[in-house]
């Protein structure tokens, strides 16, 4: 699953797209300082392309940490779905552990964008709403393709699962990711708990639904 990340970085280090080369020379930026004090000029220079094609390939600083999300989300579906013979947990235990090879090249940055994100409300909801984003994807890739509220619920429950291990993950410098498992694996055993408390309480909404309206009535005629 690691050579995913190194296949995504070493595309985006080599390739002869600008937009590869961009991505990685605005991660590398923002390693060593916050996203904010990154300028474009520093990005274009890094990544060996003019201002004028850093222009023509991303309007501003932000759209580049987007298509930076959306390379870890290619890199991890282009593995191909998980295991169809597991369960759903061990299927998205096996997908969230994929990305989280594919970002371990860009482990610095993230770390310092994690900590920025702490005091920073409006960097905080653009990760938070990538994730969501990405989050969809990564519950497909599981075979988890529930739509409409069930669909938003899971996706944004992914990403409380996920935002909780990457603190472990963040600070997980062993080969094997073993801390990381075993969090992911407890987060998950958590929100599967959860899954089944939901779906109880909605097989009961249907029932509460049909006897309010008289409920509400026999009150009011009291």
């Amino acid at each position: 699953m690691a050579k995913a990340g190194r296949r995504a970085a070493q595309r985006a280090r080599t390739g002869s797209e600008p937009g590869e080369a961009i991505i990685v020379a605005f991660m590398s930026l923002a390693s060593e300082r916050g996203i904010h004090a990154i300028g474009l000029g520093e990005v274009a220079e890094r990544a060996g392309v003019t201002l004028a094609s850093l222009r023509e390939t991303f309007p501003n600083k932000f759209a580049i940490l987007v298509a930076f999300n959306r390379t870890i989300d290619l890199a991890v579906l282009a593995e191909g779905p998980a295991e169809s013979d597991s369960s759903a947990r061990d299927r998205l235990f096996e997908v969230m552990m994929r990305r989280f090879d594919a970002l371990a090249p860009y482990k610095p940055a993230i770390r310092r964008m994690a900590r920025a994100a702490r005091c920073d409300p409006a960097l905080a909801a653009i990760l938070h709403r990538l994730a969501v984003r990405s989050q969809r994807w990564m519950l497909a890739a599981a075979g988890l393709r529930e739509s409409g509220l069930p669909g938003r619920l899971a996706a944004h429950g992914a990403v409380l699962v996920y935002a909780e291990v990457m603190a472990t993950w963040l600070n997980d410098d062993d080969a094997d990711l073993g801390k990381t498992m075993a969090a992911l694996d407890r987060s998950l055993r958590r929100g599967e708990r959860g899954v089944r408390t939901l779906c109880r309480v909605r097989s009961l909404v249907p029932g509460l639904v049909a006897r309010t309206p008289r409920g509400g009535e026999e009150a009011a005629a009291g």
